[in-house]
């Protein structure tokens, strides 16, 4: 219990140097832009691939399901309602986390293990401000715009499996989607993506930047970034779902 506080009391203090960091980081926007890239251009297949399926298993399971009551209409309005509130953000923060947040956790432990971030403290450049926080706004700006691309895959693939492969007439699939989804919903769709974004990206420059300067060190600091993340995206999708309702 007790080192779980200290580590817990460790990330805040490290969160607040990431802060006090993030307007001296805007004046490098190049470095921002970068990072973006490397975290949410070369996720975009994993996200769109991710998203195609999970919208196709959505219309299959969600039609059997309707069909059964007689309301097969209101299909497109339940697989809306599930991508943009909950399987969007966790699925894409879930798939983040082991692609990109491993990345970065690698990345940093590796400039630690070959003594990268030590030459730059003995040239008085703070390896925080100029390695850590670009990269955590890069996934923190990442995330949420693969979210929406995972959303509007999700719900491509589902349109394929209830209109194309199910016979569901296009107009009312769309039409009834339209008219249910509200602004609260996509609300908290993004306001889920943003948290999960920020955890992520928190997680995996702290573990990366606190490993140990070995080869076995690098590769703990890349599990426990996968575990950690995971575990607590699932625990604040929880405690953000019970937010809303």
């Amino acid at each position: 219990m007790i080192a779980a506080l200290r580590k817990i009391g460790a990330i805040g203090v490290f969160f607040g140097n990431i802060l006090a960091g993030i307007v001296p980081a805007l004046a490098r926007p190049r470095l921002i832009v970068h990072q973006v890239y490397n975290a949410g251009a070369r996720s975009l297949i994993i996200i769109m691939l991710s998203g195609l399926f999970v919208g196709m298993v959505l219309g299959l399971q969600g039609f059997d399901l309707l069909q059964r009551i007689g309301s097969e209409e209101v299909l497109g309005i339940g697989i809306a309602l599930a991508l943009l509130k909950e399987l969007g953000p966790v699925m894409t923060a879930l798939l983040f986390a082991g692609r990109a947040g491993t990345a970065l956790a690698s990345e940093i432990g590796l400039m630690r293990a070959t003594d990268q971030l030590t030459a730059m403290e003995m040239m008085a450049v703070d390896p925080v401000h100029r390695i850590v926080v670009p990269r955590f706004l890069g996934g923190v700006i990442a995330v949420p715009l693969l979210v929406a691309i995972f959303n509007v895959i999700g719900l491509y693939g589902a349109q394929l499996i209830a209109v194309q492969q199910m016979g569901i007439d296009a107009g009312s699939f769309w039409g009834q989607t339209q008219s249910a989804v509200e602004l609260d919903d996509v609300t908290e769709g993004v306001v889920k993506s943003f948290v999960f974004g920020l955890a992520c990206s928190l997680i995996a420059v702290y573990e990366g930047f606190h490993s140990a300067p070995t080869a076995a060190g690098v590769g703990l600091a890349t599990t426990r970034t996968v575990v950690t993340s995971s575990v607590l995206i699932l625990l604040l999708n929880y405690l953000l779902t019970a937010f809303y309702l």
